[in-house]
């Protein structure tokens, strides 16, 4: 298998790590975590036992997958952005039986310093700004900022934010890829790619 591990990171006996995956500076992955090729862990990332991480992901420095958090493919997760996994957490209370499952879908990108709340679903292609929280679902193509997050628009595959309605319907080719997009009840969806 050829991945590369630096030094000073510690990869736990059982850590499922694909093909052309990088570990840097260190990192600290769990030995129940399953990361898949072509991902980039930086400096100072932790990943926990019950994790699950796609193909292509990017996880910047500082950044830590706690139990319960599902990464798909090509997910982007920008400087020190923060995952929880219990809603209510007490020091004297334990909860380890009370995880909600956080899944993060293709081709998200994640700001930096964002914070995403346990138990919600961000969609594909969606867009968190820096600094926003995220505290219920995201649909796809969403493009979220504040705290607590709003969203304000919507974005391509590639990026870049479509010059759509929030709200209604109405269709737009992406200026990058030429890529079509549909909005309609309030749903955005690629028809054309």
């Amino acid at each position: 298998m050829a991945y590369s591990i630096h030094s000073t990171a510690i990869v736990d006996d059982g850590a499922i790590l694909g093909e052309n995956t990088r570990v840097w500076h260190w990192v600290h992955v769990c030995g129940g975590a399953r990361i898949g090729e072509r991902c980039s862990l930086g400096q100072n990332v932790f990943v926990g036992n019950d994790v699950v991480i796609g193909n292509n992901v990017k996880v910047q420095n500082n950044v830590s997958i706690y139990d319960a958090v599902i990464l798909e493919d090509d997910v982007f997760c920008g400087p020190s952005m923060v995952f929880t996994n219990v809603y209510n957490p007490r020091s004297a209370v334990t909860r380890k039986d009370e995880y909600r499952k956080t899944l993060i879908r293709r081709g998200a990108t994640l700001g930096a310093n964002s914070t995403i709340v346990c138990g919600v679903t961000v969609g594909q292609h969606a867009f968190v700004g820096a600094g926003s929280v995220i505290n219920r679902d995201v649909p796809d193509f969403a493009l979220m900022v504040g705290v607590p997050a709003r969203q304000i628009g919507w974005m391509s595959r590639f990026g870049e934010r479509l010059q759509l309605p929030l709200h209604g319907s109405g269709e737009v080719r992406c200026p990058h890829t030429q890529e079509i997009y549909r909005l309609e009840a309030n749903h955005l969806t690629l028809i054309e790619a």
